[in-house]
């Protein structure tokens, strides 16, 4: 059975039953992998976006970007009946590292600001693609062309 490495002298290595210990190499976190869901559409800016039932869209950052980012500490989203252009910013995130401004991947109307990251902006860290979306917008034009998952997998591997 495994024992965690805290019992075996707190070093990165596995127990096994045999005695024998095998090594656990750490990586480097920028090369970890990012989670990319297959039923979004994502920016070449790394934005992402999903199309509720109801037609609105819902806008994010990637599990990239909030990574890139690292751990967020503040985040200003867009109110409701703001109007918002292709390729605008339109909600500013801040790290420890730097801010940064997260641009509109469509033209539309806000119709909501997500309200819980102004009291939990780490929810973007934690949840990129769930409670950590950004606003939901009412198209009013065409979108830019969007990528699919295994676009912005090959985009974010040829980024590294």
């Amino acid at each position: 059975s495994f024992r965690p490495p805290a019992v075996c002298g707190g070093r990165a290595q596995r127990c096994l039953p045999s005695g024998l210990y095998t090594h656990t190499r750490i990586d480097s976190l920028e090369r970890r992998m990012s989670k990319v869901p297959t039923d979004l559409k994502y920016t070449r800016t790394h934005e992402w976006l999903r199309t509720l039932p109801d037609g609105i869209v819902e806008v994010g950052i990637t599990d990239h970007a909030q990574h890139a980012l690292g751990d967020l500490v503040f985040v200003e989203v867009p109110e409701a009946g703001r109007t918002v252009s292709l390729g605008e910013p339109f909600a500013v995130v801040e790290s420890v590292k730097a801010a940064s401004d997260v641009y509109a991947p469509v033209s539309g109307e806000v119709i909501e600001g997500n309200p819980t990251l102004a009291g939990a902006p780490e929810t973007l860290n934690s949840d990129p693609y769930g409670d950590g979306w950004l606003a939901r917008l009412r198209l009013t034009g065409t979108p830019a062309p969007l990528l699919s998952a295994a676009e912005y997998e090959k985009l974010t591997a040829e980024e590294a």
